[in-house]
Formats: C-alpha cells, structure tokens, sequence
C-alpha cells in the first residue's frame, strides 16, 4: 500500500460513515420538529378549551358531576356550590402569592345531601393559618361559593415536590383524598374534585379568593424551530463534505 493510499483510506472510511449516519440524524431531527408542530396544535386546543370552560356561565355540582361521569373535561369549568363550612376541617396548602409567602385555605364544603366539597378558599399569611387568629374569617351559616373547578391529582406531581407534612397539617401538593381523611371527613361523602372560590370579598378580607391562575407553558414553537434548525443545518454539513469531497 503507498504512503498516499494509506492517508487517504481513513479519510473515505469517515466520509462513507457520515453519509450512513447523516439521513438517519436528519430524519430523527425531523420527526422531532414535527411532534412538536403536533403538540403546538395540541397545547393550542387545549388552551382554548380552557378559556371557554373558564368564561361559561357557573354549572351547578350536578352538571360537574355529569361531566365527569361522561369523561368530559372539567378542569377549570366555572361551577358553583352551596352549603355550610365545616372550618374545623380546614386544611393548607403551602403557597406564595403576589410575592408573599402563606397558605391556601382549604375548607370543606357540607352540601345539603350531606356530602363535602373540598373548597380552595383563598391565600392567607403565613402567621394567620391557624384558624383562631383569624375568627372573622370563619363564616356561619349557609354560603354561595363560585370559583373554577380543580380536578383531582392521582399522584405527586414531581418527586421534587416534598411530602406532605400531615401532622402539621400543612401540604405541598394537593392530595384530595388525604385532605378528607386529615379533616375527618367520611371517606364515601367527599366529591371527587376542588373548588378555587373567586375573589368575591369574604368578611374581614380572609382568605382571599381569586388565587387560580391558569399558566400553561407552550414553549413547542420554540422547539419545533430548534429541531427544524438543527436538521437544517445538518443537511448543510452533509452538503458540504458531498461537494468538498466531489471537488
């Protein structure tokens, strides 16, 4: 074998491996791009979905309860509910809102046919969970709530998410069925979702409603651009050693 022979080997052994690999890495950029040009058209549905749901006229329990039974969404439908508050069953969420640090009161809702709604009353402080220090938040009586139906979570959104802390009676992520169990609430008498109560103003101005905000990210433009991008500019890489190596 010459010594220009040897050079060159290794040199056609590479060029003949990029144009095995390059196809394979285009079309898997490709398909990439295209499933997030499918779950832009997805994620643009489901946002316009839940704008309707969320400016529909309030449905009553029975209609959000159909909707589930049919397997129709509900997540943020606009309901309302009537009953009594059961505040020694008040159970919280740790949360931050406009920039404070607190909880979300979360109070069951005794219905007339005996059953509870867990209700997301709204934010209090931090040095106003407990309910005691803030009486004039404790309402009597029979009370209208309307707000935006939460849909139950079947597990811990995250394992960065810590566990919930049930001794103290404080959560970090929003487990229905232990908030029902913590509160002493009849494990068949508990409906299977949450109420967001609006920003109606409550007595004493606690807890304040109107704490939903409906934030789904739709960054899958961005992505499909970038993997469209990087097989663009793949198939320029392999155009140039196809040319370069033709000169």
């Amino acid at each position: 074998m010459t010594e220009a022979h040897a050079s060159t080997h290794p040199s056609r052994l590479r060029f003949w491996a990029l144009l095995i690999v390059l196809p394979s890495a285009f079309a898997v950029l490709l398909a990439l791009g295209t499933w997030q040009v499918q779950r832009l058209a997805w994620k643009q549905q489901l946002l316009a979905s839940i704008e309707q749901r969320s400016q529909m006229e309030p449905a009553g329990i029975g209609a959000i309860e159909q909707a589930l039974a049919e397997g129709r969404p509900v997540e943020y439908r606009t309901a309302t509910a009537t009953g009594e508050f059961f505040h020694d069953g008040e159970q919280h969420f740790f949360a931050t809102f406009n920039g404070q640090t607190g909880y979300y009161v979360y109070t069951p809702l005794e219905l007339a046919d005996a059953r509870y709604l867990l209700v997301n009353r709204g934010f209090v402080p931090y040095d106003l969970k407990e309910a005691d220090t803030r009486p004039e938040s404790l309402t009597p009586g029979v009370q209208t709530v309307t707000g935006l139906v939460r849909e139950k979570l079947t597990e811990k959104p995250s394992f960065i998410v810590p566990d919930n802390d049930e001794a103290k009676n404080i959560y970090y992520w929003k487990d229905l069925d232990r908030m029902a169990a913590n509160a002493g609430l009849p494990e068949d008498a508990v409906l299977p979702f949450f109420l967001d109560a609006d920003a109606t103003p409550v007595p004493g101005g606690l807890p304040r409603g109107g704490v939903t905000v409906i934030d789904l990210p739709n960054n899958h433009l961005q992505y499909a651009i970038t993997w469209y991008g990087l097989a663009a500019a793949l198939a320029g890489v392999g155009l140039f050693a196809w040319f370069r190596r033709k000169s």
